[in-house]
């Protein structure tokens, strides 16, 4: 057994050269064993530590004799005993803390008693001083005292003052000082060995320089830390100089990373070892910088974050002190950058655990002193705001490779930013160093869209081609080369998303006007905000060989998306965008198209549809409804004097009559007419808006164009949907079956043979088709629309005039069986238009025919009688205290608004219609 290749403890020494190695394992092994773990069973005793004290069967041979394979057993049970405690010692910050985990294992490690050196330290001192104790219990127990019987102190203390306890004491002291010896010296073997192999090949493979375990022996201790005094980190500090052969800085570095990192984070002498680590970051030698990168990376994983932010801080200033003495430069017309070249992988391999910290500190600094977020926001907005000047550019061209080119191939839309701007603590530091330092950091970012914008202008730039590039090489791994346009685009993204962040918030927009090269007068809010829209205007229809997914990273896509982020919240709106300006271009492409001219639109069915989207949720807001509304002092050329809605309410009617002779009909969609009727119907749902819109007659332009469409069986036949319903059949392929055979069927999920447009389908035919035919997507749109101007008694009667009063409410009715919801930008829900159409006789029979007064009043009385359906009953309910059960409190809202009033009472009793001059 002595020749066992277990017997290493196989953790390499921080010993300087000449000095003897402590490591985790010997001292703890020389220290614990020796003094205390021989006495593990008496501090403080219990009864069942003196029971199981003398409860070995085994046979033991008396320690003062001990032969080779006695001393070999000996290393063997503490060389088990160590790498069973391996985990929990290899954590301890210092030896002293390794020591009091090793004393305190008996209270957390429950196989304490299972060890086979405890055991065997348990034979031993039954052997030694079982007599002892039997004597001392019979002693005790003969006497009158009966509680002196049961004195286990006192037996403990009377044993640990005999004779042969001392002399067991001095025996095993001196029986483990040899076994930890033999241990020590095996390990320096180990150690000079593998030092030698080193020298003799310094050039080995990489993969062993990258190898976590600190010793090549399969030792106790792999993975484990070797711990070093403050004099030897200020050796390894000069040895890492960059004058020194780098076999010395490996060797040097090698002991660095196998140290304790709380021992290298808190040592005197950090500040120096910090600047020689970023020193060899910038190595040539890729071994070198990867394992400081490594370094640093382990460290901070295990590390709070007063000592992190250290260690990003390093990395930043590493970062920029690099690209300003290097000046790297971005590549022109075909080439690229090879991110497989040393230098630029070295780069993005920083910057990519730059930006891991990035994403994952604002999960814990809240909880540290607003100082150390500071520091860490300062380096970063540092290192971004770095521009080498390399002086051979042309006026107003890029020339120079930034860090933030490089952080915007790895986190294309800034998510890094988004986390940082997500609570007031850290979003208030980072406007406050905005505003006072790095305030250049918003103007390069202004200036990269204005540049992106005017590319597009004059059409130098493919930005399909690189939003496309983009896409795909963020989902692959293979893709190496990166061009200046893919770089200068994935640049002008990151700082959209970052402006985006930026200006929903009041101190962000303070940031503005700023000064912009080659515009005289500052740059304010409106500018931009204009800008974004002119770059929404101008990005080109994606190519049919574009992943369906590029449209994510389309610059149209991430303006509109910028858009709809300022419209949400009332302050942002009302600085940024209901601003005269910003509605004059966003009205613009709809007068020159009802003017007959082309719009300056590059996609003009996707462009118009956010347009759409952006109006709608303007006029969703009271202040930018008014502004719509009585706001006629934009300058929409030829048409001075009229208001927004004007213009929108003309768009929309020539939208549905087909009506735009530079618009090609493809473009004219049901989904560019549905987005636009969606913005008119922000503002005639209310009693101002409709008095507005209601000269144009908007209402009868929708019902013609819904007596166009082919009916569709699921709203045409809605009393097979009612009478299926109500039997609980709600799934549609039910109502698929409950259709009479004379109707022409298409699978569920097939082709719809009623088809916009479709010549072999008549107006008015019934065809069955699927949820997803655009027939039946175009006629809910048009249904949804006219049962909008329920919301006003004005727009109840419209929709009474136009006979469509009935199919809408069946389809609301439909709307309500499927539980949908409405639109985040609707004020209110179907519930309220029930209330509205309630009110009037026509709507009562409406109501009636769809079915959803008996279906409401057998959905109540089943509440009543059974309760919910998804409320499993285990026991009888208690009788409710509440004076209306909340099972069907719901229920009994939507009957008291059907009798609501008079009318719906005696008309639900009579049956009978009202004339239409009674309304």
């Amino acid at each position: 057994m002595a020749g066992d290749s277990r017997a290493g403890l196989g953790s390499p020494s921080m010993s300087l050269p000449g000095q003897r190695s402590t490591t985790l394992g010997a001292s703890v092994a020389e220290k614990s064993t020796t003094c205390h773990l021989s006495g593990f069973c008496w501090g403080p005793p219990t009864q069942v530590d003196v029971e199981n004290a003398f409860t070995g069967d085994g046979k033991m041979r008396t320690m003062s004799h001990l032969s080779t394979e006695d001393e070999a057993e000996l290393q063997y049970l503490l060389r088990k005993l160590l790498k069973s405690t391996k985990d929990r010692i290899s954590g301890a910050p210092s030896i002293e803390c390794a020591e009091e985990i090793l004393l305190h294992l008996e209270e957390t490690d429950k196989h304490f008693h299972n060890y086979e050196f405890v055991r065997y330290l348990r034979q031993h001192v039954d052997r030694s001083l079982g007599a002892v104790v039997e004597a001392e219990t019979e002693h005790g127990a003969g006497e009158d005292n009966a509680g002196a019987a049961h004195d286990i102190h006192g037996v403990t203390r009377r044993t640990r003052d005999s004779a042969e306890y001392k002399q067991m004491m001095q025996t095993l002291k001196n029986t483990m000082s040899v076994v930890v010896e033999s241990l020590i010296n095996k390990f320096e073997e180990d150690q000079l060995r593998k030092e030698e192999m080193d020298r003799e090949n310094p050039h080995g493979q990489s993969e062993s320089h990258f190898n976590d375990n600190c010793s090549d022996s399969d030792s106790s201790f792999n993975h484990s830390y070797a711990f070093i005094k403050q004099e030897q980190l200020q050796a390894l500090a000069e040895q890492l100089d960059s004058g020194q052969p780098k076999e010395v800085r490996w060797e040097a570095l090698q002991k660095v990373c196998c140290a304790p990192p709380s021992d290298v984070l808190s040592c005197e002498s950090w500040s120096s070892l910090r600047t020689s680590l970023s020193a060899v970051l910038d190595d040539p030698d890729p071994d070198l910088s990867d394992k400081v990168l490594k370094f640093f990376a382990k460290t901070s994983s295990s590390s709070p974050f007063n000592l992190t932010r250290e260690i990003y801080s390093s990395l930043a200033k590493s970062l920029e002190g690099y690209f300003l003495s290097h000046k790297l430069s971005l590549p022109f017309g075909s080439d690229g950058i090879d991110v497989t070249r040393p230098d630029i992988s070295r780069l993005l391999k920083q910057m990519r655990l730059i930006n891991d910290f990035q994403k994952e500190m604002p999960s814990f600094w809240i909880r540290h002193p607003e100082k150390y977020m500071e520091e860490v926001i300062e380096s970063t907005f540092s290192l971004l705001s770095v521009h080498p000047d390399l002086g051979s550019a042309p006026p107003g061209i890029q020339n120079a490779l930034q860090p933030v080119y490089l952080l915007a191939l790895l986190d294309v839309k800034a998510t890094w930013f988004n986390k940082w701007m997500h609570s007031y603590y850290s979003r208030a530091v980072i406007f406050r160093l905005l505003e006072r330092k790095y305030k250049t950091l918003v103007v390069a970012a202004v200036q990269q869209c204005l540049q992106h914008n005017t590319d597009c202008e004059h059409g130098t730039h493919n930005t399909t081609d690189a939003c496309c590039s983009i896409e795909q090489q963020n989902s692959s791994s293979q893709w190496t080369v990166y061009t200046r346009r893919e770089l200068e685009y994935a640049f002008f993204v990151h700082s959209l998303c970052i402006l985006g962040k930026v200006l929903i918030y009041t101190n962000g927009r303070k940031l503005f006007p700023i000064k912009i090269q080659k515009h005289k007068d500052p740059f304010s809010l409106t500018d931009l905000v204009v800008t974004l829209i002119n770059i929404m205007y101008r990005h080109p229809q994606p190519s049919r060989t574009a992943p369906t997914h590029a449209d994510s990273l389309a610059p149209r896509t991430l303006a509109a998306e910028v858009l709809w982020m300022l419209c949400e919240q009332t302050e942002s709106a009302v600085d940024c965008v209901y601003q005269r300006p910003v509605i004059e271009a966003l009205l613009a492409p709809l007068i020159h198209l009802l003017n007959g001219e082309q719009a300056k639109l590059k996609s003009p069915g996707v462009t118009l549809t956010h347009i759409a989207d952006v109006l709608a949720r303007i006029a969703n807001t009271d202040r930018g409804l008014s502004l719509f509304l009585h706001d006629k002092s934009l300058d929409l050329a030829n048409n001075k004097g009229t208001s927004a809605s004007h213009v929108i309410v003309q768009f929309t009617q020539r939208l549905l009559n087909k009506d735009l002779p530079s618009l090609a009909q493809s473009e004219m969609s049901p989904a560019v007419c549905g987005a636009y009727l969606f913005a008119c119907r922000q503002m005639y749902n209310t009693c101002e808006g409709l008095q507005v819109l209601r000269p144009y007659g908007l209402h009868t332009f929708i019902a013609a164009a819904l007596k166009e469409v082919p009916i569709c069986v699921f709203i045409s036949t809605m009393q097979h949907l009612q009478n299926t319903c109500i039997k609980g059949q709600n799934h549609p392929k039910d109502i698929f079956d409950s259709v009479p055979p004379s109707i022409p069927q298409v699978p569920t999920g097939g082709t719809c043979t009623c088809t916009l447009g479709n010549p072999n389908v008549d107006p008015g035919t019934v065809v069955l088709c699927s949820r997803a035919c655009p027939n039946l997507v175009w006629e809910e749109t048009l249904q949804d629309s006219l049962l909008h101007l329920a919301a006003t008694p004005k727009g109840l009667l419209l929709l009474h005039n136009t006979g469509a009063l009935s199919g809408c409410v069946a389809y609301m009715f439909s709307r309500f069986v499927r539980k949908l919801q409405v639109s985040h930008c609707e004020k209110f829900g179907y519930g309220v238009m029930v209330t509205q159409v309630a009110t009037t006789a026509p709507g009562v029979m409406a109501l009636r025919d769809s079915g959803y007064v008996r279906a409401l009043v057998v959905k109540l009385w089943s509440v009543l009688e059974c309760g919910r359906e998804d409320l499993r009953v285990v026991h009888p309910k208690s009788t409710p205290m509440d004076p209306i059960d909340r099972s069907c409190l719901k229920t009994q809202t939507y009957c008291e608004g059907l009798l609501g009033t008079s009318g719906m009472v005696s008309c639900q009793r009579e049956l009978q219609l009202l004339p239409p001059g009674e309304l």
